[in-house]
């Protein structure tokens, strides 16, 4: 075979290879070493066209690469500079940075340094882990782009409001969102089914499925479920909807439920009412069911709260679950939204040792 054909092959890998010689020269990137380390790389090429090290790297050091200032804290030369001084093969996990998108990220890596002869003129390096790093990285921006997604604000259309959002995993399946619509303050909680970037997709899909310029909540639920249904997801799949309407001139709550936990609403003169809307989730189980809007008054002073299940099935290590009626003792002890958010956290925080095996996720108004 051609070395165009051997360079192809190593292309092809998902682990980085980099070759070098006794001065350290690199002679040979395969594609994903470049894509994973070179984002930052200079054109520092020697006069045999080799590059060096530094310029591989993207390193800020200038003059010769071995002899910087910082080249005595760079491990992927301590390394090469072991493998080369013993002609014998060394591994070792460093830890180092790299520079991606402008952004420098500290990384993890297994680096491992064989002599490709017996004289030791040429020495091949493989960067194990180098693939998991990139996932590493796609998980973070899939965390900052969720973030994204989440409220903005304290208030909307004059409604107090609070909210936790705690994921399990870098990446979660639940979603709260706030809105305005037609002078009226709208609230939607959602929980997908999983964990994971699998979850968070799913949880991007509500996002973009909920119609929020859709006045009526069992409307927007039934569209949201033809779109899911259009998804073609297996029957593990579904999620959970709790969506509130809230018209503070009329004092009116409409609310619309598809399979999730009651939403909770502390009435000053009335103690705690739990809202009561039994419906299936949005899932391909009944593709054809009926969600309605129902509607009940409130007073000023007033607190609306909606869960996921993360936080009434959240376990201690003795196995027993938080609870409604420990998320209800909280409310009943908080003076508005924000006071009952923070009290939850801390009480969740403390029943659970902070270990949560699922997302957690709250939002509460004043009304």
């Amino acid at each position: 075979m051609s070395l165009g054909t051997y360079k192809k092959i190593l292309d092809r890998l998902p682990e980085g290879v980099f070759a070098f010689d006794r001065k350290f020269r690199i002679v040979f990137t395969n594609a994903a070493f470049r894509r994973f380390f070179s984002d930052g790389a200079k054109n520092g090429k020697t006069k045999q066209g080799a590059k060096t090290l530094a310029s591989v790297l993207g390193c800020n050091d200038t003059g010769k690469c071995g002899e910087g200032t910082g080249c005595e804290y760079c491990a992927f030369l301590r390394v090469m500079r072991a493998a080369v001084e013993e002609n014998a093969e060394k591994t070792e996990t460093v830890h180092t940075t790299v520079k991606r998108s402008g952004h420098t990220d500290k990384i993890s890596v297994r680096i491992r340094i064989l002599p490709l002869d017996e004289k030791g003129k040429l020495f091949v390096g493989l960067t194990d882990g180098t693939y998991q790093s990139e996932m590493e990285r796609d998980m973070l921006s899939a965390q900052q782009m969720q973030r994204r997604l989440l409220p903005a604000g304290k208030s909307m259309g004059g409604i107090p409001y609070s909210y936790m959002y705690i994921p399990c995993l870098g990446v979660g399946g639940d979603l709260p969102d706030v809105y305005e619509l037609n002078g009226q303050t709208y609230g939607v909680l959602a929980d997908v089914s999983g964990k994971g970037i699998s979850a968070g997709m799913l949880s991007a899909f509500v996002k973009a499925g909920f119609d929020r310029k859709q006045p009526d909540l069992a409307v927007a639920l039934s569209r949201l479920s033809v779109k899911f249904n259009e998804l073609d997801q297996d029957e593990r799949s579904y999620i959970t909807v709790a969506a509130v309407r809230i018209d503070k001139k009329e004092k009116i709550l409409r609310y619309a439920i598809a399979g999730h936990n009651a939403p909770i609403l502390l009435k000053n003169t009335e103690g705690i009412n739990e809202i009561e809307a039994p419906a299936p989730p949005i899932s391909n189980w009944m593709t054809d069911f009926a969600y309605q809007e129902r509607q009940l008054s409130f007073e000023k002073g007033d607190i609306l709260v909606l869960l996921t299940d993360g936080v009434t099935e959240c376990a201690n290590s003795a196995g027993d679950l938080f609870g409604i009626e420990r998320a209800e003792s909280v409310l009943a002890q908080s003076h508005n939204a924000e006071d009952f958010i923070g009290k939850l956290k801390a009480a969740l925080n403390v029943f659970c040792g902070g270990k949560f095996s699922d997302d957690i996720t709250a939002i509460a108004f004043d009304l």
